[in-house]
């Protein structure tokens, strides 16, 4: 049964293979694979978990999941546990030394983790801003963006764009998943910025909605805490999400999705 049930996904997986870059395959697909079939042979669920500064996995990290228990991530950034048999919402705690220890939870649909990756931040000092686009395996190319009025524009084009290289570009994603990160140095708390995702693999088609199914959202660390966690609140046309401004030291939602070339 077990060999049954794995045929179905398993050429889902290599469909989806071969309509991507041979170069990308591997990248963003290997842990996808491996996470399913670990979860229809073992009947062991994945949380995986990444640093926002370089994208590379999180060893060493206790996570401890509501009802579940107390783990620890491997090598590669995972914790594997029995698949919970309720569809739920369940609440876990990342700690780890030198990273800013982090509540998040997952969602459980038809007995599957809905969203398994999350993005976790080292410590950065009191003042300090970071902001961390993650998504799915698709689109390739979401970028994030922070415009502060008056001033500058952070994005790919210009990774450290302020007069004083106190504001950067860390990390730049082009192959899914993310993440993207931004950071902030110094907050200027008399000034505005806007922090906005635009849908790069998608810059030419603005009716898309593959934006807002792309499971994208943004964190803040700030504070030596996890300030807000920003999602999409419906599937919707365009390529562009304004996501929040911060206006003189407030946050203020904006959660809005524009169509733009």
């Amino acid at each position: 049964m077990k060999t049954q049930k794995l045929v179905p996904a398993i050429l889902i997986i290599l469909l989806f293979l071969a309509c991507m870059p041979v170069t990308a395959q591997i990248d963003k697909m290997k842990d996808l694979m491996d996470d399913e079939m670990t979860e229809q042979e073992d009947g062991l669920a994945t949380l995986r978990f990444f640093d926002a500064l370089n994208g590379t996995p999180v060893g060493d990290a206790t996570i401890a999941i509501d009802g579940i228990g107390e783990l620890t991530t491997d090598g590669l950034g995972r914790v594997r546990f029995d698949s919970p048999e309720s569809d739920a919402v369940y609440a876990f705690n990342f700690s780890k030394e030198g990273y800013i220890t982090a509540d998040f939870s997952f969602e459980v649909i038809v007995g599957t983790i809905f969203y398994n990756r999350f993005t976790v931040s080292p410590i950065i000092d009191m003042g300090s801003i970071r902001i961390v686009l993650e998504w799915d395996r698709r689109p390739d190319d979401l970028d994030l963006h922070l415009q502060k009025t008056g001033g500058y524009h952070i994005s790919f084009h210009d990774m450290v764009a302020s007069h004083d290289g106190m504001v950067r570009l860390d990390l730049d994603a082009m192959k899914g998943y993310g993440p993207e990160t931004i950071t902030i140095k110094n907050v200027d708390d008399e000034a505005e910025y806007l922090c906005y995702v635009h849908d790069f693999s998608n810059k030419n088609h603005p009716k898309s909605k593959t934006l807002s199914r792309s499971k994208a959202r943004i964190l803040v660390y700030g504070e030596g805490q996890l300030l807000h966690i920003y999602e999409m609140s419906e599937v919707q046309r365009g390529n562009r999400w304004n996501v929040f401004r911060l206006v003189e030291g407030q946050f203020v939602v904006e959660n809005e999705v524009k169509k733009v070339r």
